[in-house]
Parts: structure tokens; sequence; C-alpha cells
């Protein structure tokens, strides 16, 4: 991607089933190029179900080209701090402030901490501006709720800079 992600966008599913059966049309823009994907993860989050289960999807056509601790981190953050407790929250609370100047802002996070709940599923997406819309045509068809974070060319640069995958070649 030449300018880098620019938007974090979570499309959530009113089943723990859906997330899963999109994945083959998102795939497809990917391999088609008509969307730009930096790194993908889908939660499915089971009836009765303390946490959800999650799975880090790459680029959707190849692999992602993020730090695979960047989705730990912040699916952490969203769905594990009200579960383990005010000490976890301390320090939940420290790291959302760097993530905060990613462009993650705690209102999102409370959004999707919100949104995404037991007996749903997501399918979360760091990608280009335009991805969010090329997803939610493709999808038109299939209930789902869009929570999204734009991030700016700074905020972008940072996030690159501190999550990105050094492993990955970039041309551009």
């Amino acid at each position: 991607m030449v300018g880098g992600p620019d938007t974090l966008a979570v499309w959530r599913f009113d089943t723990p089933e859906t997330a899963e059966s999109v994945l083959p049309r998102l795939e497809r823009l990917a391999r088609e190029h008509q969307i730009e994907v930096e790194d993908a993860s889908l939660v499915r989050w089971p009836p009765r179900h303390r946490k959800p289960r999650t799975q880090e999807l790459g680029a959707l056509d190849g692999p992602g080209h993020l730090w695979g601790g960047f989705w730990g981190v912040l699916l952490a953050l969203i769905f594990l701090t009200p579960i383990a407790g005010p000490r976890f929250g301390a320090a939940a609370g420290a790291v959302a402030g760097t993530l905060a100047d990613f462009g993650v802002a705690d209102d999102f996070v409370k959004c999707v901490r919100d949104t995404v709940t037991p007996g749903t599923s997501a399918v979360f997406v760091l990608g280009g501006r335009d991805c969010p819309d090329r997803i939610g045509a493709a999808l038109a068809d299939v209930p789902a709720t869009l929570i999204r974070a734009d991030l700016s060319d700074e905020q972008t640069r940072n996030l690159r800079d501190a999550l990105g995958d050094e492993s990955v070649q970039r041309l551009g």
C-alpha cells in the first residue's frame, strides 16, 4: 500500500458464524486488488462465552504487514480489560494512551466493546481509506454494523514505525 493504512474498520455481524462466512468475498476483493488491506483479524464470540476467539488473517491475500502482537494488544484492550479487572485495567489504560497516538481513540475501543458481544462476530481491517466503502458494497446483502477510525498521515506513519513487521519489504 503506497500511503500505508489509513483506516481501522470493524464490521460487526449478528451471529458468531457470519464473519467467517464473508471471508471468501473479502479475500477475492484483496486478490483482485479492489481493496488494499495492510492486516486483518477475525473475532468470533460464541454465546455464553466470557471472551471471544480471534484469528489473524494477514492481508487477506497473503501475509500481513504488521507485527502480529498488534492484534493481540488491540483485541486484549477491547475484550479482556472488562474481564480481567482493575489491575489489568490500569495497565491497559497505559497502553490505550499509546494506541490513541495512532488514532485508535478510547471512544472507538468503547464502541467496539459495546457492539461486539457474545453471540456476534466481527472482521477487523486495517487498510486504505476507501477500503470500508468497497467492503461495505461487497457486503451490502449482509446485515452488519461498521465502526471505523480514520488515521491521519502522521498516525499512519507512527503505526507503521511502531508495529510494522521489519521483515516485510515494501516498495514505494
